[in-house]
């Protein structure tokens, strides 16, 4: 799987009607949401008439709370619209319609091509597809696009709490790849340092540009762009999430799964992610000397430092920033490790704790 041609540039959609000429591809498919489509699709749709290329738009329909999400719905929805004779499809959106679009991507074999509309999230290159399923969140392994165009004009303009998430999604780095050199060490995981150090270099550059990132300054959010896409280019390289992904994602997603069980609007995921990585970065510092025990050594990440970075690009901090009650986030550090078959210091934590239990009964 490789990824043919990367652009970040005012001019992307000439550049991507160029690309898809040259690819021979007449008839591509558009899966966007009304948003994205008014954002980026209706002007990419302009650009491709331009080089006698037709499109058809597929607009993912909103549940009840206005939310679209990768569910089986969405899914069927993309996939009853794929017609035979579509060459490409192109996902113009953000992190749920790429997901929707690598999903239908793979399973009708039609390449797909990412058109980010906000630089929120940093899976717009990568193989894994987070769906929703029986109100279970999965990630299946599914394709990378062939190509990405995203044009900084719009990325710019996205929303200022999409571009927060997004620069929430990298700082969770910090304890993604501490969670990640932990399971390698304690358990022998897979380990890649090639992709170890992409995924730090990219973050260490959002957080020397935080300051252009928060003000939504054309320089930081091509910084935050680029670097959203070496992350996902080093879980590309390295086949798994490991490098981007601990127990804060963990946490994220065991939130979700909640909201979706009782009907509660979404939150952005990058938003989620950033609460999280302080609370995980909190709950490491505190049981610092019980993760010592493992045998190693790990620098777990400043929770004060993170925070602060995070304030400043108008990230959350807090669940309860984002209405997030105390039950629920004792729930999740409880159990969220088991969404995920990675051996994260949360993970070793509550492993011990139950032997500890175990232990004391007997």
């Amino acid at each position: 799987m490789r990824i043919e041609k990367i652009v970040v540039e005012r001019d992307a959609f000439a550049q991507c009607a160029e690309y898809l000429q040259s690819k021979n591809w007449t008839n591509v498919l558009l899966i966007a949401d009304r948003h994205t489509q008014a954002a980026a699709g209706d002007e990419l749709i302009r650009r491709l008439k331009k080089k006698q290329i037709n499109s058809t738009v597929c607009l993912i329909d909103p549940d009840q709370n206005g939310d679209v999400k990768a569910d089986e719905v969405s899914l069927i929805q993309a996939l009853i619209a794929i017609d035979h004779n579509i060459d490409a499809l192109l996902a113009v959106g953000a992190g749920t319609i790429h997901d929707i679009a690598r999903f239908c991507s793979d399973k009708t074999r039609i390449p797909f091509v990412s058109i980010p509309t906000a630089p929120s999230v940093d899976g717009f290159t990568s193989v894994g597809a987070p769906l929703i399923i029986r109100g279970r969140k999965t990630t299946l392994k599914a394709v990378c696009p062939q190509a990405l165009f995203a044009d900084v004009g719009v990325l710019t303009a996205a929303p200022a709490e999409m571009i927060a998430a997004g620069f929430g999604d990298m700082l969770a780095k910090f304890t993604s790849l501490a969670d990640w050199r932990f399971g390698h060490l304690t358990a022998g995981e897979p380990y890649s340092e090639e992709a170890a150090a992409i995924t730090e270099t990219a973050l260490r550059k959002c957080v020397s540009h935080v300051e252009q990132i928060a003000a939504k300054e054309e320089e930081g959010i091509r910084v935050l762009m680029d670097a959203l896409i070496e992350s996902g280019q080093a879980m590309l390289l390295f086949g798994q999430s490991h490098p981007a992904s601990g127990a804060e994602h963990h946490l994220s997603h065991f939130w979700e799964m909640d909201f979706i069980e009782k009907g509660r609007a979404q939150i952005l995921h990058g938003a989620k992610v950033a609460a999280a990585t302080v609370l995980i970065a909190n709950v490491y510092k505190q049981y610092r000397s019980e993760i010592m025990k493992a045998g190693i050594v790990i620098d777990t990440p400043d929770p004060e430092r993170i925070a602060g970075l995070l304030k400043q690009a108008g990230a959350p901090v807090s669940p309860e920033d984002l209405q997030i009650d105390e039950e629920l986030v004792s729930a999740s550090l409880q159990k969220a490790h088991t969404l995920r078959d990675r051996h994260t210091m949360l993970r070793y934590l509550n492993e011990q704790k139950a032997q500890l239990k175990k232990e004391n009964l007997q």
